[in-house]
């Protein structure tokens, strides 16, 4: 259910600054993007998993914190990432 290594170092190499580059707004982003992708997939099948959806919820609400500091930082970033992983908004 969790990321493998080999998906996180290709996010990080794909959005990051180089392949050891894990701590940027945009890898963060697109790991926890890839991260809510997979949950959502998984309460297709599993509607009951309450505990589950809760930590969903709490990743959904730390991408829009590091989304909200993107947009005051740099709009540029912001809105390339937003275009990039084509996350609404």
């Amino acid at each position: 259910m969790n990321l493998t290594k080999e998906e996180k170092k290709e996010i990080i190499k794909e959005h990051g600054k180089n392949e050891n580059d894990s701590g940027t707004a945009e890898v963060q982003i697109a790991l926890l993007t890839k991260r809510i992708n997979q949950l959502t997939s998984h309460f297709g099948e599993h509607k009951k998993d309450h505990a589950g959806r809760r930590g969903l919820m709490q990743m959904v609400g730390k991408r829009r914190r590091l989304l909200d500091y993107l947009i005051s930082k740099d709009i540029v970033r912001y809105r390339a990432i937003i275009k990039k992983l084509n996350i609404r908004k």
